[in-house]
């Protein structure tokens, strides 16, 4: 299989030209020893910036272009935009090339902040959607079809819904019938695939996002399958959203010197895909099946399954993804989290009930075996320490809070510090997550209630990890000034 982009990078790193240009080490040749020891010699001499043989990302005609076609033919796309500001960039790009200021947007309220800030970038005016919650895991599932049929009837005017798939935790919706529906109304389907990007590529995960019939979708080609972090694809069909306004708005998120190890690394991971992808997901897959059996059988953990799918927002569950719920063993998933780090392995993310195993094509029976003993071994000591490790901390999401402005205008808008217990009734003037999984407990111009201050309150003590807020203690938060509500 040809790797257009990546065999130009080696060609030229092997050329042996004298670089009277950018970047400032010079091939390696001033590169630090500890640099050195991150890159090998090669790969520092790969480490170019806008040379004619390597293509130009925001016009390609070369090597890039070759690389883009054979990556849309691989995921079934129309056409594919490689990425380096990660897939944050992917979406960014995204909502600019298919909505204007002013426009409708249809969205679950458990997106990820980037979509956040895609909203304040753009100027559009989102609809919130509550996703379909279990309340036996305590997390937010994906949005029904029957939730984006009710949010059409009461705002027809919406030009596009963004959808989640799958979420975090693996779970798809109904997304293939949500196309249908939307594009019978006249409306783009765009999803934040970040979490789908091996679908592509085996019968027994869920269909791909493009199978399913979205118009863009943004892919972290990162996450599960095997390029460099940072880097991701943008996929396109159906020539609802111009090819040039995709292309234009890339050239506005993204660095005009790109990194060309990075978009070497997506044709690779395309080119790994396309020869033996189908094999070694399904290797991962009955790795998965038989690890999941095997949680469920350690006493206080439970570890749900495809026979927990079915309901509204709950089409298909991705069998690589293995949510552990720790709560029968009185621990909250933030402290089963350190448990399992103490032992040697690193969790996805951690929540209040529960703890997020990943695997990929690149996990096999030994690393299972790692993690099924890690957990036993954690359920063996931990098990009698049920009344101090944060029981009380398996909290239900909150409601989705009342819009009180737009986002953008909301982020433009001046601000002022209050406290906690003063900030019931204003209007969230930041973003505020627990980070991963990322998903906005408060965004800017939401309406702040009792709710979702209760809710912030417990996290933080729990042990979640705050990212957006000026203040992570959370003993204060930004709010809008008083006499602002309604400029920008």
């Amino acid at each position: 299989m040809s790797a257009p982009l990546a065999e130009a990078v080696l060609r030229y790193a092997g050329l042996g030209v004298l670089p009277l240009h950018t970047p400032g080490h010079k091939g390696g040749r001033g590169a630090h020893p500890l640099l050195r020891r991150f890159l090998t010699e090669e790969g520092l001499r790969a480490d170019v910036s806008l040379s004619a043989e390597l293509d130009d990302l925001h016009a390609p005609t070369g090597c890039i272009r070759a690389a883009e076609t054979l990556a849309a033919e691989a995921y079934g796309a129309d056409a594919a935009y490689f990425m380096v500001n990660g897939t944050t960039g992917a979406i960014h790009t995204m909502l600019m090339a298919a909505l204007a200021p002013g426009d409708v947007l249809l969205v679950p309220r458990n997106v990820h902040r980037s979509i956040v800030g895609a909203m304040i970038l753009t100027g559009v005016r989102p609809v919130y959607m509550q996703p379909e919650i279990d309340t036996r895991l305590g997390i937010a599932m994906g949005v029904s079809r029957a939730a984006v049929e009710r949010a059409v009837r009461e705002y027809p005017e919406a030009r596009a819904a963004l959808l989640v798939y799958p979420t975090y935790y693996g779970v798809a919706t109904e997304l293939e019938r949500i196309a249908d529906f939307l594009h019978a109304h006249d409306m783009l389907l765009l999803t934040d695939a970040a979490h789908g990007a091996h679908f592509a590529f085996s019968e027994e995960l869920p269909p791909s996002a493009m199978a399913a019939g979205a118009d863009l979708s943004a892919e972290s080609t990162h996450k599960l399958l095997g390029s460099l972090t940072q880097s991701s694809m943008l996929l396109a069909r159906g020539g609802r959203v111009p090819t040039e306004r995709i292309r234009a708005a890339s050239g506005i998120i993204q660095t005009t010197s790109p990194n060309e190890i990075l978009l070497a690394s997506l044709d690779l991971a395309r080119v790994q895909m396309a020869e033996e992808g189908a094999e070694r997901l399904a290797a991962a897959i009955q790795c998965a099946h038989d690890l999941r059996r095997r949680i469920n059988e350690i006493t206080g953990l439970w570890a749900f399954g495809a026979e927990h799918m079915g309901a509204p927002g709950m089409a298909a569950l991705d069998p690589l993804k293995i949510t552990v719920q720790v709560t029968g063993l009185g621990l909250s998933g933030f402290a089963a989290e350190e448990e399992l780090r103490r032992r040697g392995v690193a969790v996805e993310l951690a929540d209040a009930r529960n703890v997020l195993l990943l695997l990929s094509y690149a996990d096999g029976a030994r690393e299972a075996e790692r993690v099924y003993a890690a957990l036993r071994d954690m359920a063996a000591t931990c098990a009698p320490m049920c009344t101090s490790r944060g029981a009380a901390a398996f909290l239900s999401l909150p409601p989705i809070p009342q819009m009180g402005m737009e986002p953008r205008a909301a982020y433009f808008a001046p601000r002022e510090c209050v406290s906690l217990t003063d900030a019931a009734g204003r209007i969230a003037a930041e973003t505020i997550v627990f980070y991963p999984p990322g998903i906005p407990v408060l965004a800017a111009g939401d309406v702040i209630d009792g709710a979702t201050l209760a809710y912030l309150a417990a996290m933080k003590a729990a042990g979640a990890r705050v990212v957006g807020a000026a203040d992570t203690s959370l003993r204060t938060l930004l709010v809008i000034a008083e006499g602002s509500y309604g400029k920008g």
